[in-house]
C-alpha cells in the first residue's frame, strides 16, 4: 500500500487506541500483523491453556502451530473432527482459560467494542472468565460510532461469516442482512463493551492492516 495512505490509516488506528485507553482498556497500536503476532506470543509464554474465539482475524495470524510447539494447550472449538459435544465442552473450557484470543466485529472511534454472536461463548469470554483476554482488530473493523458498527456487522461481518460457515440464511446469498428468523441465524446476541469490564484483564491490539471480517 502507498506509504501516505498507510500513514492516514495509522492516524486513525492511533485515535482508536487513545479512545480505548480512555474507556479503560489496555490498547496497543501494531503497525502490521507481525507486531500483533509477537505481542500475543510474548503473552502466551505465561499461559498454559489458550482459547480461541472462532475469529478469522486471529486465525490469520497463524498462531496455533507455534503455540502447540511451545507445549501450550490449545482450546479451539473449530478444530477438525470434533463432535458437537466436544465443541461445546471446548467452548466452556475457553471461559476459564489462561489466555483467550479473539477479535471484535467492530471497534468505534469512541473506544467501544461492538459484537454480535450466535452461541455467545466469544462475547461471554470477552466480558468475564479468562485470566487474560487479547482482542485483535484490523483497521477494517474501525467504525465511526455504534450505529456504524452495527451496520458494518449486518452488511459485512455477518454475511461473510454466514457464507464461510455454510449457513442457510438469506445474507449468505444476498450479502446483506434481512433481519431473518432462520433457524441457522448467527445474529442472536449483541454485546457492546462501552468500558473495560471491572474484573477482566483485556488488551486490544489495533493493527494497521485489513484482517478478518
Amino acid at each position: 500500500m502507498d506509504e501516505h495512505l498507510t500513514w492516514v490509516y495509522e492516524q486513525k488506528c492511533r485515535k482508536v487506541v487513545k479512545a480505548l485507553e480512555k474507556t479503560g482498556f489496555e490498547a496497543v497500536y501494531c503497525a502490521n500483523r507481525q507486531e500483533a503476532y509477537a505481542n500475543i506470543m510474548n503473552e502466551a509464554r505465561n499461559a498454559h491453556a489458550i482459547g480461541f474465539g472462532g475469529s478469522e482475524t486471529v486465525k490469520g495470524l497463524q498462531l496455533i502451530p507455534a503455540l502447540k510447539q511451545m507445549g501450550k494447550e490449545v482450546l479451539d472449538h473449530q478444530a477438525p473432527n470434533l463432535s458437537p459435544e466436544e465443541k461445546l465442552a471446548t467452548r466452556r473450557r475457553q471461559l476459564t482459560c489462561d489466555l483467550f484470543l479473539t477479535s471484535s466485529n467492530a471497534v468505534t472511534l469512541n473506544g467501544q467494542l461492538v459484537n454480535v454472536d450466535g452461541v455467545g461463548n466469544r462475547v461471554a469470554a470477552m466480558a468475564f472468565g479468562p485470566k487474560k483476554v487479547i482482542v485483535v482488530a484490523g483497521r477494517n473493523k474501525i467504525a465511526e460510532d455504534i450505529d456504524a458498527a452495527l451496520q458494518r456487522i449486518k452488511y459485512v461481518a455477518a454475511p461473510a461469516n454466514s457464507r464461510r460457515l455454510n449457513r442457510q440464511v438469506p445474507c449468505a446469498v444476498t450479502g446483506s442482512c434481512s433481519e431473518c428468523n432462520s433457524p441457522e441465524r448467527l445474529c442472536r446476541i449483541t454485546v457492546i463493551l462501552d468500558h473495560k469490564p471491572l474484573d477482566t484483564d483485556i488488551r486490544v491490539l489495533i493493527v494497521n492492516d485489513d484482517i478478518g471480517y
